[in-house]
């Protein structure tokens, strides 16, 4: 990966721009980078601002090259990120990296402790079954496939509602708080963390919406119904105004589709017969004979 150095300003005159693909703006060649496994080049301060974005929202490990029309689909080095972005990032980006190489590993899992967050390894045999796992640092046994207490004999219960820091799903370990820090998506089980504003969820792994308290689905709920009665009443995180603002907004857009498809349906039908008469009067002539 090539980066920026200071030249003269009388010597920069002298060399070709170059064009950046995501701003469309044209700049010397020093202040260009080079991504070294597609040598696609975007200006620095772009490429910069790209590789943060993705590290900050977790969006994903594996950096791509920013041009979606990249023809080698290139990504990123890992000491190409390191010279682009600060130190507190980076390692933000090599934890990220760290949690998915576990969470896709069938031979680790972490510990169901919400102190613990170790990771245990798992028999290689058949990492697939539940299997008893004891961690080497807190101790505690548990299943390797719903994290509760080791149950032998007995079936893992799928339906068991997960609120937990790494690791933790079984009632034994969960916390007193419904508020905690971190939690695992109901669907995908990724670590999420919350640290304020909205209850509603949604997984950036598998883009499942859910409250953050009682882990519910909030999938089929545009209107935020959940919050006006039970357990989570009046804790969206928003004001009456804000909610009833969103629900107009959602009844807004329903009611503007189904205007639309109203009054287009009176023209849909009165150009129905010219159409059907057009395509038959094409077809007639296709028919008929050349002219001699």
């Amino acid at each position: 990966m090539t980066t920026a150095r200071y030249r003269p300003t009388w010597d920069l005159v002298l060399d070709p721009l170059v064009s950046c693909k995501l701003c469309l703006g044209e700049y010397p060649v020093e202040q260009m980078t080079t991504i070294a496994q597609c040598q696609c080049i975007f200006c620095t301060l772009c490429l910069k601002q790209y590789v943060e974005l993705l590290i900050k929202e977790g969006l994903e490990t594996a950096i791509s090259c920013p041009d979606a029309a990249c023809p080698k689909r290139g990504h990123l080095q890992e000491n190409e990120i390191e010279c682009m972005v600060a130190s507190e990032i980076m390692q933000r980006y090599k934890k990220l990296q760290f949690e998915r190489e576990v969470l896709l590993d069938p031979c680790r899992t972490w510990c169901p402790s919400s102190t613990c967050q170790a990771v245990c390894q798992l028999q290689e045999s058949s990492p697939q079954d539940p299997q008893l796992v004891q961690c080497k640092v807190c101790d505690i046994e548990f299943c390797s496939a719903c994290k509760s207490n080791w149950h032998p004999g007995q079936g893992c219960q799928e339906s068991m509602p997960i609120s937990y820091l790494p690791g933790e799903t079984s009632s034994a370990f969960k916390m007193e708080d419904d508020d905690a820090p971190i939690k695992r998506c109901p669907k995908c089980k990724v670590y999420i963390e919350r640290d304020e504003g909205c209850a509603q969820m949604m997984c950036k792994n598998c883009k499942h919406a859910f409250c953050w308290y009682c882990l519910e689905s909030l999938d089929d709920d545009f209107l935020l119904i959940h919050y006006d009665k039970g357990p989570c009443r009046n804790k969206l995180g928003h004001s009456r105004a804000s909610v009833i603002w969103h629900r107009t907004q959602v009844v807004g857009i329903f009611a503007g589709f189904g205007l639309l498809l109203l009054v287009a349906s009176p023209f849909l039908l009165l150009a129905t017969p010219f159409v059907l008469c057009c395509k038959c009067k094409c077809n007639k002539g296709d028919d008929d004979p050349l002219p001699t």
